[in-house]
């Protein structure tokens, strides 16, 4: 039985046709956003604090109580809800907030606005889809403020402890308060590295006695970390500190016979020490024996 094949120009003709028949991958379109995508970190102490957000302009526009109304919740932004991340447990508005990342939302009123911090992420629109998953809620003030186009967030009065978190847009600001617990976070971590430090480290003994020295807490434990460090090495930096802390203590005596050591230290140091600062402080007790 004799089977015709079609001629090789014949079948490429076909296979060339079909090719073009089928349609072609469409490219995804990619234009800039209307309110441009932001995102702004404060460190607060050893809390990384981040907003995601989209920034509307004014645009000529009535804002308040028009193109954002009263009395309704708002995204915050445009596009997608405002994030709020924060890396360990704070306080927001006065209100524990543990760590994790939430929607922001706000319900905008002319005197007193309402902040709603919702579990929610990744939401669109301007109404919380869960509001059963609202995490907490407080209120605050608004405060007029030079013109600003875009909206934007940011980050005033920066202490070790605490931020206000700023929202600008218009001729408005919202200040809401955020807290956290740096200096225990801080004390745990020196803890955690002083159990780890080798042998001949002295410099995490004498950092952790820095840091509670100068924050004025745990002097104890303190002076406990500033003796290991000055066990393991004398140095110009942990005997300086010694004799600030038995001066703080009252122990004046003690005080000059660390910094009489300290300097001594710092003048024998390999690397250039500047011993004027213990020398001041040393003609100052010397003068109280």
């Amino acid at each position: 039985m004799n089977i015709q094949r079609p001629a090789l120009g014949v079948l490429a003709t076909a296979l060339l046709a079909s090719s073009i028949a089928l349609p072609a991958a469409a490219a995804e379109l990619v234009l800039p956003r209307t309110s441009p995508k932001a995102t702004v970190t404060q460190t607060i102490g050893l809390t990384d604090v981040t907003l995601t957000f989209s920034r509307p302009g004014v645009k000529g526009r009535k804002i308040w109580g028009d193109l954002v109304p009263y009395g309704e919740a708002w995204r915050t932004g445009a596009n997608e809800a405002t994030l709020l991340t924060v890396s360990t447990d704070a306080t927001f508005g006065g209100q524990k907030l543990p760590a994790g990342s939430y929607s922001l939302y706000t319900i905008p009123a002319k005197d007193e606005w309402t902040v709603v911090v919702n579990k929610e992420k990744d939401a669109w629109g301007e109404q919380p889809k869960k509001p059963e998953q609202d995490v907490l809620r407080f209120k605050v003030k608004p405060a007029t403020a030079p013109q600003q186009e875009w909206l934007s967030f940011g980050f005033e009065k920066l202490s070790t402890n605490s931020a206000e978190l700023v929202l600008r847009w218009e001729k408005l600001m919202l200040p809401m308060t955020i807290e956290v617990d740096a200096v225990n976070l801080a004390l745990a971590n020196a803890r955690a590295a002083i159990a780890e430090a080798k042998p001949d480290d002295w410099r995490t003994h004498f950092r952790s006695a820095d840091f509670a020295f100068n924050a004025g807490v745990n002097e104890e434990e303190a002076m406990k970390w500033a003796t290991e460090s000055i066990t393991r090495e004398e140095t110009y930096l942990n005997l300086s500190l010694m004799a600030k802390m038995k001066a703080k203590a009252g122990d004046t005596k003690e005080a000059v016979v660390y910094a009489e050591k300290a300097i001594k230290a710092g003048k024998a140091s390999k690397d250039p020490v500047d011993t004027r600062p213990t020398e001041k402080l040393l003609a100052e007790w010397s003068g109280k024996k």
